[in-house]
C-alpha cells in the first residue's frame, strides 16, 4: 500500500491537533502540569492519549496544518485545553492566597520556602494548604475527570477553526474572582480568631503598660495561631471540595457537556 504525501500530511494533522488540546490541558491542570512531572513524561502521556482518542474523533477537517486555517485550528485546540485545565488551577491559587493571609496574621509571613510545583516562594502555611489541596484533588479523582473531560470534548467541540466562545472566556474571567472569594472563605475562621487574639493583646497592653508587647505578644500570637490552625483545619476540607467541584462544573460547561 502506497502512502502519498497528502495522506501522510492528513494523518500528521489529525494526530497533531488532538495532541495540542490534550497537551495544553496537561500543562494547565494542577498536579500533572507542575514542574515536578518531567517534560518527557508529559509528552509521552500526551502522545498516548492522542493515539487513544484518534479513533473516537468524529471527523478531522482536511486542512493543511501549516496553512492559515490550520493555524486557526491549532490556536483553538490550545485555547480549549488551557481553558479546561486552568479553572482547577485557580482553586490552588485561592489556597495559596488564603495561606498567605493566615500566615501574615499569625506572624509567619517571613517563614517561606520554594514551592517545587511552581518555583516561587510561598509561606509555609500556603505550602500546607497546597499539599492538602493536592491530596483532595487526587482523592476526588480530579486528574482522571479532567482526562475524561478532554476526551469527551472532541464530541461536543470537534476539531474546527471555532471552539471556545466569548461567553466561555467571560465565564473564566468571572471564575477568576472566585479565587479571592474562595481564599476569604477558607481563611475567614482563622482570620477572625487571630483578630480576637490581637485585640486581646491590645487590651492587655492598655491594662498593663509595663508589659512589653513586642517580646510577649509575638510568641503568644504565633503559638495561638498554631492552635487556631489546628482547630479550624478540619473545616477546610468541605470548602476545598466545594471549590473543586464548582471548577470542574465550569470546565464541563466550557467543553459543552
Amino acid at each position: 500500500m502506497e502512502l502519498g504525501f497528502a495522506q501522510a500530511t492528513a494523518f500528521v494533522a489529525s494526530l497533531l491537533w488532538p495532541m495540542m488540546r490534550i497537551g495544553a490541558m496537561l500543562l494547565a491542570m494542577p498536579v500533572l502540569g507542575t514542574r515536578l512531572l518531567p517534560t518527557r513524561v508529559k509528552i509521552i502521556t500526551t502522545f498516548v492519549l492522542a493515539m487513544v482518542v484518534l479513533p473516537l474523533i468524529p471527523e478531522v477537517p482536511e486542512v493543511e496544518a501549516l496553512s492559515l486555517q490550520g493555524m486557526f485550528i491549532s490556536v483553538q485546540q490550545v485555547l480549549i485545553g488551557i481553558a479546561m485545565g486552568f479553572t482547577l488551577q485557580l482553586v490552588f491559587g485561592a489556597l495559596m492566597v488564603a495561606g498567605e493571609a493566615i500566615a501574615m496574621s499569625m506572624g509567619l509571613g517571613f517563614a517561606s520556602m520554594v514551592d517545587p510545583a511552581n518555583g516561587v516562594n510561598v509561606p509555609m502555611v500556603s505550602q500546607l494548604f497546597i499539599i492538602i489541596g493536592t491530596l483532595v484533588f487526587l482523592a476526588l479523582g480530579g486528574h482522571l475527570m479532567l482526562i475524561q473531560l478532554v476526551v469527551s470534548s472532541f464530541q461536543t467541540l470537534p476539531i474546527a477553526p471555532t471552539g471556545v466562545t466569548r461567553e466561555s472566556f467571560w465565564s473564566i474571567f468571572a471564575w477568576g474572582s472566585q479565587m479571592f472569594i474562595g481564599a476569604v472563605w477558607v481563611a475567614i475562621p482563622a482570620l477572625i480568631s487571630m483578630l480576637v487574639i490581637t485585640l486581646s493583646m491590645g487590651v492587655m497592653t492598655r491594662a498593663a503598660p509595663q508589659l512589653n508587647i513586642f517580646s510577649v505578644g509575638f510568641p503568644v500570637t504565633m503559638f495561638m495561631g498554631f492552635i487556631v490552625l489546628m482547630l479550624v483545619l478540619p473545616g477546610f476540607l468541605p470548602r476545598i471540595n466545594q471549590m473543586m467541584l464548582e471548577a470542574m462544573q465550569l470546565s464541563q460547561r466550557i467543553a459543552g457537556l
